[in-house]
């Protein structure tokens, strides 16, 4: 799964810190991206960040849930 951020945003520390502890509880791995290093993410998402995809697709945006997010992690692919 992915998640992208920006530095000092106070949303992005709260999702990073769900997604890792769903991530740890279920085995998975997460990686982070930083919005700020690509204008083509900037111009995508904007202010609507953090955002998170899983399986390549959109998952959620500003809040993670970590009922959702555990959920969309333990479905099958596809």
């Amino acid at each position: 799964m992915r998640i992208y951020t920006r530095p000092g945003c106070h949303l992005c520390d709260d999702a990073r810190a769900v997604v890792a502890a769903v991530c740890a509880e279920l085995g998975e791995e997460f990686d982070e991206v930083s919005i700020d290093d690509d204008p083509a993410l900037q111009a995508r998402f904007g202010e609507e960040i953090p955002v998170t995809f899983v399986d390549g697709r959109q998952h959620d945006f500003w809040r993670v849930s970590a009922d959702r997010l555990r959920a969309a992690l333990s479905a099958p692919p596809g």
